[in-house]
């Protein structure tokens, strides 16, 4: 059987490729997003009672995923990309079907230009993400505290970061100007470590990915400690009022 939906909106994000992404929603608090609702569905009507739901539930579309066949085992990041696992033991985006779906923070509903927007916060979401469909997170039904997950019983260990002298004083003015703490932002995308775990960090390579406006890069150098990242650039990908 094959169906065919709309997509009720788009998701406008401060993720503009996947690479840095963080794997599950609500690990980055900060990481924000407007969802778009297109027409005939950014009718007022439809929103009606969904202020009063902090959290909903957004289904959409793996827009990105280049893949056009499915597999039945995958290699979940998570595990190292070394072993297998059944595609829907996983939240792999290379699906039969490529829809995704995540709980994210409903901060408010607003009116701009004409346009039916929901801001969004905690989420994990490609710019340009197509939406399926929203629906209200009820914690009674939603929250399960005796559920289980044996490979993904917990949070993966946070990676530090640390800022060079430079790129902390660039988000340090950028904060004054904007109101945004771009400096918190990068920390907690980049503690959850971008870098595919069965790749080893290259203490010399200057990885990177596009957050907001910006050109992000780190370094993962080596400490007794261990690794930890480095932020040593931040470049404006547009002219910015600084």
């Amino acid at each position: 059987m094959d169906f065919t939906f709309p997509a009720i909106g788009i998701i406008h994000s401060c993720f503009k490729e996947k690479f840095g992404i963080p794997r599950q929603p609500g690990l980055a608090p900060l990481a924000t997003a407007e969802l778009e609702l297109l027409p005939p569905y950014n009718d007022p009507d439809a929103l009606d009672g969904l202020e009063g739901c902090s959290h909903i539930w957004v289904q959409f579309v793996f827009h990105a995923n280049s893949r056009s066949e499915w597999k039945p085992k995958v290699k979940p990041p998570r595990l190292g990309g070394n072993k297998s696992l059944g595609v829907f033991a996983t939240r792999s985006p290379t699906r039969p079907a490529p829809i995704g779906l995540s709980v994210v923070k409903l901060d408010c509903i607003a009116e701009r230009d004409g346009k039916l927007l929901l801001q969004l916060s905690g989420i994990d979401l490609l710019d340009g993400t197509p939406v399926l469909d929203i629906k209200p997170y009820v914690p009674y039904v939603d929250l399960v505290p005796e559920a289980i997950n044996s490979f993904a019983d917990a949070a993966p260990p946070l990676i530090p970061v640390e800022f060079s002298d430079e790129t902390a004083a660039f988000c340090s003015n950028y904060r004054q100007k904007t109101q945004t703490d771009l400096a918190r932002l990068i920390r907690q995308v980049l503690q959850q470590d971008p870098r595919p775990q069965y790749q080893q960090p290259e203490p010399n390579r200057i990885y990177g990915m596009k957050l907001l406006d910006f050109n992000v890069r780190w370094q993962y150098p080596q400490t007794q400690a261990g690794h930890h990242i480095s932020v040593c650039r931040i470049d404006p990908l547009i002219n910015l009022p600084m």
